[in-house]
């Protein structure tokens, strides 16, 4: 059973694609007309105006796929069910960390991908505020995000793009909530992300510790700085390999 045949149930409802990130990866693919996108979810992220060919291991998340969105292929990254440069081009959107074997992953894109291959990704040198409260955060992103020079030495020479989270961001990934530290006492919120699943109740400590200094204004005092811009740096990253 794929990881989001179990997680998925409420994915659609709380990882909702963001127009603004969205024009930033669809400039990514540049003049691509036929796309793969690996490791695709329920849709997210797929540019409308391209052909879109989908790989997901979950049936979950293939049957929560709109009924507008692209086919879709019951497959996983390490094994492309795709000849040799079928595609113009291959992304894979926040999915590398579920992968078993990522360089396989990445190879298997470059394969069938006649001209750029995207990743959106994040940086495990990265350390958002919420890591100060949950420090397992910080070690899971080590153990499952591969450092930005792997990328590289996968699949050549790569430009890698900061891609800025938005304050009101619509998608609930981890680190979406950065000027809205409330969000991350919800549980409902939580479960859009693998990451909470992963760590489940290890985090209590942490996130009691994060509401005490939500009602005594503390967060407020240390952050101030966050309160006050429409859009940050939290670590996440497009990679571009031509």
């Amino acid at each position: 059973m794929a990881l989001y045949d179990t997680i998925g149930v409420t994915y659609d409802l709380l990882r909702r694609p963001d127009f603004r990130l969205a024009v930033q990866i669809d400039k990514a693919l540049g003049t691509a007309r036929t796309v793969v996108n690996v490791g695709a979810g329920a849709g997210s992220y797929e540019p409308a105006e391209r052909d879109v060919t989908a790989v997901e291991p979950s049936a979950e998340m293939i049957r929560k796929r709109s009924i507008r969105s692209a086919r879709a292929v019951q497959a996983t990254a390490e094994a492309l069910p795709f000849p040799d440069k079928s595609f113009d081009a291959a992304m894979a959107v926040l999915t590398i960390h579920h992968w078993q074997d990522q360089e396989a992953g990445l190879r298997e894109m470059r394969r069938v991908s006649r001209g750029p291959v995207v990743i959106v990704t994040f940086d495990p040198a990265s350390r958002p505020w919420l890591t100060d409260y949950l420090p397992q955060l910080a070690e899971l992103d080590e153990r499952q995000m591969p450092p930005i020079d792997f990328y590289q030495r996968c699949l050549g020479e790569v430009s890698v793009e900061k891609l800025l989270v938005p304050h009101d961001c619509t998608d609930g990934f981890l680190y979406a909530f950065w000027r809205r530290p409330l969000a991350y006492l919800d549980p409902a919120l939580r479960k859009g992300s693998s990451s909470f699943w992963a760590l489940g109740k290890t985090l209590e400590p942490g996130l009691e510790r994060l509401r005490s200094d939500l009602a005594e204004c503390i967060w407020h005092r240390r952050y101030d700085h966050l309160l006050t811009l429409d859009s940050y740096d939290v670590g996440y990253r497009i990679v571009i390999a031509g």
